[in-house]
């Protein structure tokens, strides 16, 4: 390689340095001040590690178990101008960095489970989730905005929140829409046992991989700990690649922690190109099925 043709794909790169946080926020208003101080340390840690892209994990500062429909709606917020995303947005403009964070969003008599992307330049965007896991049901609305992906100077992010991991649809969807990284704020609860693996790995954490894999797509998973109001959470935070395997390790159950990944976001666009004959955007059947599943609040983005 010239040096010439070395300092053009240098210049091409879209380098990012990820970070997912897990730790162990908990509900109430009582709460919230503790878990604001909390989410920020972290993202100060963060960037101190040189982390430019961020994602929390989900209701990093409500908690996550709340009581009622009343509990439910005192945490909430409009988005984004509630106070919440308002902080989110100075850290990020100061820090010149992305931040991925999810919190119950009020818009008039409704609530939803919200993750919401912030950057350098302020507000960017928010996804509502598209699968309510057991009493979330109670309290949220489903999702109504389908699957938003945002255009950054660190490529194009899309955001899924925990239980939608589940449903290979939506991380399809996302892929299709142009992902070059989907962040996912999580708060994996207790599953029907064995909870891990004998390496300590969690369905959810497979699962986040598989999609990873199956869409050759980055995946950033932030997950919680601990437990609240009897409910136990998982743990088990990742980068997956876009070959799906994780970039370093994944998280421990129990581990109160920052793991960090150094990419290249747009490379996730030649990575469905295994080999001269198979493409995984390009073998799609699209003559039986839809490409985008019979999705049609967005087109497809190419990759």
């Amino acid at each position: 390689m010239t040096s010439a043709t070395a300092s053009a794909a240098t210049k091409r790169k879209s380098a990012a340095r990820v970070a997912v946080v897990q730790f162990n926020p908990q509900v109430g208003l009582e709460n919230l001040e503790t878990n604001e101080a909390a989410v920020r340390k972290r993202l100060q840690q963060a960037v101190s590690e040189g982390a430019n892209l961020i994602v929390l994990p989900e209701l990093a500062t409500t908690g996550y178990c709340f009581d009622s429909r009343a509990e439910a709606f005192a945490h909430a917020e409009p988005v984004p101008e509630g106070r919440t995303i308002r902080g989110w947005e100075a850290f990020a403009k100061q820090h010149q960095v992305y931040i991925v964070g999810c919190l119950p969003e009020l818009e008039g008599h409704q609530l939803f489970d919200t993750a919401v992307l912030v950057g350098p330049d302020g507000y960017i965007g928010k996804y509502r989730k598209t699968h309510l896991w057991n009493e979330e049901k109670l309290f949220f609305t489903p999702g109504n905005l389908g699957y938003p992906v945002f255009e950054t100077r660190i490529g194009r992010i899309g955001l899924l929140v925990c239980w939608d991991i589940w449903f290979p649809e939506a991380a399809r969807i996302v892929s299709q829409l142009g992902a070059d990284i989907i962040c996912i704020p999580t708060g994996w609860v207790w599953t029907p046992p064995p909870l891990y693996d004998a390496s300590g790995t969690c369905m959810a954490a497979y699962l986040t991989m598989t999609a990873a894999h199956a869409n050759n797509v980055f995946i950033a998973t932030a997950d919680r700990i601990g437990t609240e109001r009897g409910a136990g959470f998982m743990g088990n935070s990742l980068i997956a690649g876009t070959n799906g395997w994780p970039i370093g390790r994944i998280a421990g159950p129990e581990e109160d922690t920052i793991l960090y990944a150094d990419i290249d976001v747009v490379e996730a666009r030649t990575a469905p190109i295994w080999n001269k004959l198979n493409d995984l955007v390009r073998d799609r059947r699209t003559d039986l099925y839809d490409q985008l599943l019979g999705f049609r609040g967005a087109s497809a983005l190419p990759r």
